[in-house]
């Protein structure tokens, strides 16, 4: 891993340029875009919702891509919300594995939506992404709410900034890969409004609990988007 993040809500070093449609991994539904900007391109998935005002922005592991975890859960939940009136976008990583540049990339993704509309906006990362989501989070009034599942704990150092916005952590207890006191560390230190999810027998890409996890973001996202902004 390289580089602690300190990004600043305006991504600095990072300025947004266009959007270009890009392709779309086989076996993926939804529509590729790049992201393009002065530090390269930002590969994404959209799934629009015609009409919509709100979104969602999903990120993955340290390897990037837009697998996350489940697997299929990223997809899954962004066209059920699409058909619920919320846009939501996959974004991948220039640079995976760097945490700094990844939360710049998540920061532009919001930055984007924000002008398409659909803000403020709820940012979901997986493991590598867990603690990006939390970096971006303190760092940007964009984002409304954060979920990170599975998260290391490197990069989630400045949790206490996500409140007022609301933050969910969401584990498995059996993760041989990040154990899940690495959530219950990052909840400790994090302000309210907070809340812990732990999953009995459910390993770091949460497979075990995909139903009940699936049931809970379905949820939870859409009340947090839905509610009014923190004061």
């Amino acid at each position: 891993m390289t580089g602690q993040p300190n990004p600043d809500s305006s991504g600095i070093g990072l300025i947004p340029l266009e959007v270009l449609p890009g392709p779309l991994p086989d076996g993926q539904v939804g529509e590729g875009l790049l992201l393009r900007t002065s530090r390269g391109d930002i590969p994404g998935i959209l799934h629009q919702s015609v009409g919509a005002t709100s979104g969602v922005v999903w990120v993955c592991g340290a390897r990037g891509g837009f697998g996350g975890p489940g697997p299929g859960t990223y997809s899954r939940l962004a066209e059920e919300f699409r058909n619920r009136g919320i846009t939501s976008l996959r974004l991948g990583y220039r640079m995976p594995n760097d945490l700094y540049e990844c939360t710049l990339d998540l920061l532009a993704g919001a930055a984007y939506f924000k002008g398409e509309g659909y803000a403020p906006v709820v940012v979901v990362g997986h493991s590598f992404g867990g603690a990006v989501v939390i970096a971006a989070g303190a760092a940007s009034p964009d984002i409304k709410g954060v979920v990170s599942l599975s998260p290391q704990t490197f990069g989630a150092e400045k949790v206490w900034a996500v409140s007022p916005r609301p933050l969910l952590l969401v584990h498995g207890k059996a993760d041989t890969r990040l154990p899940y006191s690495c959530a219950v560390q990052i909840h400790g230190k994090a302000s309210e409004p907070k809340e812990l999810v732990l999953y009995d027998g459910a390993e770091h890409r949460l497979e075990e609990c995909r139903e009940e996890l699936e049931q809970l973001l379905g949820e939870w996202i859409p009340a947090t988007l839905a509610a009014p902004l923190p004061a």
